[in-house]
């Protein structure tokens, strides 16, 4: 049997066919979205604004699928008769507006041009007001709802953009009879699901995005919504009850997608998840391992066992029952910019390609830690976790008129591998066990360099996914155990997972110089941050010259 993953990201939906037996990928094909820049529809003017147009997704979907079915049919052994599932993930938080037969907005000749109707892109920052505003309401109101999401509502999140499409387009928001996370609309579509209200919710996306929990009745009452606005209140009914784990099902393929697909119809659609929780199954998660799947972001997650209690924790992206494995706690975490850290320096400030990237990687990896005399904070799109504020920006400290491009690049992978560490501290703090780190996606695979320097700042052995697809094969195991390919998730995942055999390992000389400039880091951090305001900045420069003489002698 053969299943399906279909992974949509934020520049382009990967379709993966994966034998269930073993996990041999057989299949793969990329379609790069081809509205806006680079799939996002972007504005000058306002940095905070990403949106993305639907029809991309399904044009995606039809295209990438097709092409990798083409690829799968030179293994004798396949055929699309076999395939007995799809499984869907998704960025998130990426709400999309729909009109009462579940046709987006972005469709109505209505709203043609307008971004407002589009996807609002989990890299949308727009409603940073209205996150700030729930925050402060629920403190006072619910803060029972704030406690399982790390205390702070982010701008990324679910109900901060449907309140700012509110504020800043009223039209657009009256218009909608409901909105759909990206993870849920797919296979929601592919199930020919026509009426919003009988789309099958993912429990990880309404918890960890939209402050759902059984413990209080599913979404946010009524009360609570109308304290916000009245408009929120009287959008909950069309909106959802129940949420549920990847153990359910989200339907069957209908006939319609059945023939543009080229599948035999009625074979089993399973729940979607956010694109990195499938991550962390496609790379074996389970209690003890943290998955970084990094990307654009960095998405951290975790699993304890829902037998188990588990401590609120400041300044994460949630705790959520279901989410991720069935029967666990999933816990969440990650950084808003990585790879598009280096993305904007590379592309954007040195105009090169992907040449260029590989050149300052090799320039980088002559340096020793330390030797540049550079720190960084890795908070170019706002800090994620453990701050959760996206007004904060990205600082390079300690340049001089003979800093170079390669000495840069290191300082800001190296202030992404500080970002790991302040996360991996924080939950382990609260008593989630990392016992190991598995890492996944192309930066991974990929860049040795970033690999060690991650080691080496976390002082924790790094492992590399065995696929390079991991978001794809989660979703493929999903629906492997939805169509009953495997009895269950553990059972799927040892016959569908594994690991590179390449070891990334502390280097002790490296951990000790690292350790020095992670205080700096943790003091800028601070500072910066809000956490310590009132610190003395005045030795940082001058520290960061010690430590770059002692490593250039």
């Amino acid at each position: 049997m053969f299943t399906i993953g279909l992974d949509y990201g934020t520049n382009s939906v990967r379709a993966l066919v994966v034998r269930c037996a073993d996990g041999a990928e057989l299949g793969t094909s990329v379609f790069p979205y081809p509205s806006g820049h680079e799939g996002i529809f972007l504005d000058p003017s306002d940095h905070n604004l990403a949106k993305q147009h639907p029809a991309d997704w399904l044009l995606g979907a039809q295209t990438a699928i097709r092409e990798a079915l083409a690829q799968a049919a030179a293994d004798p052994d396949f055929s699309t008769e076999k395939i007995v599932g799809i499984g869907v993930d998704g960025t998130g938080s990426s709400p999309l507006p729909v009109d009462a037969q579940n046709v987006p907005l972005a469709i109505d000749p209505r709203f043609a041009g307008n971004p407002n109707a589009l996807c609002w892109l989990w890299k949308d920052h727009t409603s940073i007001d209205e996150a700030a505003r729930i925050t402060e309401t629920a403190g006072r109101l619910r803060p029972q709802y704030l406690a399982k999401i790390g205390g702070t509502y982010s701008s990324e999140w679910f109900w901060a953009k449907l309140w700012h499409c509110l504020n800043a387009d009223p039209a657009v928001f009256d218009a909608a009879h409901s909105w759909v996370e990206l993870s849920d609309f797919i296979p929601a579509v592919l199930a020919g699901v026509r009426r919003p209200e009988d789309i099958v919710r993912g429990v990880c996306m309404a918890g960890h995005k939209a402050m759902y929990a059984d413990d209080w009745g599913g979404l946010p009452d009524e009360d609570f919504l109308t304290a916000l606005d009245p408009k929120l209140s009287a959008l909950r009914p069309r909106l959802y009850q129940k949420a549920v784990d990847a153990s359910a099902r989200a339907g069957s393929l209908c006939p319609e997608w059945a023939e543009k697909l080229g599948l035999p119809s009625g074979i089993a659609i399973a729940v979607g998840e956010m694109d990195v929780h499938y991550g962390a199954i496609g790379c074996g998660v389970d209690e003890g391992t943290l998955v970084k799947v990094i990307g654009t972001s960095t998405c951290d997650c975790a699993v304890v066992s829902a037998d188990k209690e588990v401590a609120d924790i400041p300044g994460i992206c949630g705790i959520v029952k279901g989410a991720i494995l069935p029967g666990y706690y999933g816990v969440e975490a990650g950084q808003s910019a990585v790879g598009d850290i280096f993305k904007w320096f590379v592309e954007g400030i040195c105009q090169g390609d992907s040449a260029l990237h590989a050149e300052l990687t090799h320039q980088a990896a002559s340096l020793k830690p330390g030797q540049s005399g550079l720190l960084a904070l890795d908070w170019n799109n706002g800090n994620r976790t453990i701050l959760v504020d996206q007004r904060l920006t990205g600082l390079l400290l300690g340049q001089t008129l003979h800093t170079s491009r390669g000495e840069i690049y290191r300082a800001l992978i190296e202030a992404t591998a500080f970002g790991a560490r302040a996360i991996v501290e924080r939950i382990v703090e609260y008593g989630v066990p990392v016992n190991r780190i598995v890492c996944s996606g192309g930066i991974a695979a990929k860049n040795p360099l970033l690999m060690q320097i991650y080691a080496d700042v976390t002082g924790c052995e790094m492992r590399v996914s065995r696929s390079d697809q991991s978001c794809a094969l989660g979703a493929a195991i999903g629906a492997a155990v939805c169509a009953g390919a495997h009895p269950d998730f553990a059972t799927a995942q040892a016959a569908m997972t594994g690991l590179k055999d390449i070891v990334y390992r502390p280097i002790p000389v490296n951990q000790a110089v690292y350790q020095e400039l992670f205080t700096l880091y943790r003091t800028l951090h601070d500072v910066f941050g809000g956490i310590n305001p009132a610190a003395d900045l005045g030795h940082v420069m001058k520290d960061l010259l010690a430590i770059k003489e002692r490593q250039r002698a």
